[in-house]
């Protein structure tokens, strides 16, 4: 049996030239690793079993994996935006589609704020630019307890004009199958939002009957997901839960999202890099829908001095 992780006073933060420091919580079997760039979730663990699909210490996140998605998740249009008569224009990372994509945090350092043996919180920044002309402090807190891995955010307005906010996180979840075909998927959502060719939404369409319909469980098989789904069903305690099942029944994760996140984006990785395609699926809680700065569609406008608070997690089955 795997002795149960050490207090963090005997992990002390590693740093790499990839992702700076890199700080180890734990909490029994469990254990996840988050790094200083982009306050990114590099890995999880319960015993040697992994339950995000991550990467290694001297890596860097390729294909989102594990980062933080602020000032806006997903994909912005030209990156062009205009909010209560200030235009903004963000650059353009994904040239080919001419989308700004996942926004402005996920590569720079956050600053620690506080750490224990199971928790560790992380700071950031945003001061005006031309690509966000507001000011916004987030801070973030990964901690691991009975019922897995607990994120919560806090979001600030520290400017004197309103200001425009969208969340969103990128975790690959993973069951232990050498091809997420063969897990068994349940998302609770009854509609998804249609795409264009530059994966902006253009309306939405329910799921029953269609190959996007997973409201029961079943394998994912071959069908590709880089989906956006909306009109979520929530449990009692009001969280949306997406569940993912090894065929076996040898293990399974859930994925929860608090009322904050409306949205969930769900990718299978089939434009990554071959040997990381189909490995893990991308499980992305969203407060808002990919273009939301455009089309202001359950954008967050948060007032000088306003806060906003939400939280997701991991549980581990």
């Amino acid at each position: 049996m795997t002795a149960p992780t050490p207090p963090s006073d005997q992990h002390p933060a590693q740093s790499t030239a990839a992702t700076g420091d890199q700080w180890v919580i734990g909490h029994g079997h469990q254990r996840a690793v988050v790094t200083e760039v982009g306050a990114t979730l590099r890995a999880f663990t319960v015993g040697e079993r992994p339950v995000v699909d991550g990467f290694g210490p001297e890596e860097w996140s390729h294909g989102g994996r594990g980062q933080v998605l602020a000032p806006w998740p997903n994909r912005l249009g030209d990156g062009a935006y205009t909010f209560e008569d200030i235009t903004a224009q963000a650059p353009l990372n994904e040239v080919d589609r001419r989308t700004a994509i996942h926004g402005l945090v996920r590569w720079l350092p956050w600053r620690l704020t506080g750490r224990a043996q199971n928790r560790v919180g992380l700071s950031c920044e945003l001061y005006p630019s031309p690509a966000y002309p507001f000011a916004l402090r987030l801070e973030i807190e990964y901690r691991l307890g009975r019922e897995g891995l607990t994120v919560s955010t806090d979001a600030q307005n520290l400017g004197t004009a309103d200001l425009p906010f969208g969340l969103g996180f990128h975790p690959y979840l993973t069951v232990g199958t050498g091809s997420i075909d063969q897990a068994r998927l349940r998302v609770p959502a009854h509609r998804r939002l249609v795409a264009d060719d530059r994966g902006l939404p253009t309306g939405s369409v329910g799921v029953a009957g269609s190959e996007y319909d997973f409201t029961t469980d079943r394998p994912i098989g071959v069908t590709r997901l880089d989906t956006a789904y909306c009109d979520l069903t929530r449990d009692g305690d009001g969280r949306a839960r997406v569940d993912l099942d090894h065929p076996d029944g040898d293990a399974g994760v859930t994925l929860w999202a608090d009322e904050r996140f409306g949205h969930l984006m769900l990718f299978t990785g089939d434009t990554l890099d071959p040997g990381s395609r189909r490995t893990g699926l991308a499980v992305e809680p969203m407060t808002c829908p990919p273009d939301a700065f455009r089309s202001g569609t359950d954008l967050t406008v948060l007032r000088p001095g306003a806060r906003w608070t939400g939280s997701w997690g991991i549980t581990p089955r």
